[in-house]
């Protein structure tokens, strides 16, 4: 575990650099993780951003085909968005663990 100043806050990553603690995410924090992954933030991505942690906040495990029958993405527009590991990098982006379903 290690501590990273994102966006003027310190906060907690784990070895794979995703937040130790979900609750301490903000946009803020969110566009400059996405930046580090070469992604600029639209409505779009906030939309999937947003299911990611209510889903997540809810217990439930994610896929990729979760997401992409959520009404909000799907899995052709959830690669759009996140390319080279959609469910993976939005997850990071969204402040919560990696998927299980994610190598």
């Amino acid at each position: 575990m290690t501590s990273k100043t994102i966006a003027g806050l310190t906060v907690q990553l784990n070895d794979e650099g995703y937040l130790k603690d979900p609750s301490q995410w903000n946009r803020e924090i969110a566009e400059e993780l996405a930046r580090e992954t070469g992604i600029e933030l639209t409505g779009k991505h906030f939309e999937v951003l947003e299911y990611l942690r209510e889903q997540h906040a809810a217990g439930v495990p994610l896929t990729i085909r979760k997401v992409g029958k959520s009404g909000i993405v799907d899995i052709k527009g959830l690669y759009t968005l996140f390319p080279g590991g959609p469910l993976k990098y939005s997850s990071k982006i969204a402040g919560i663990p990696k998927p299980v379903s994610c190598v």
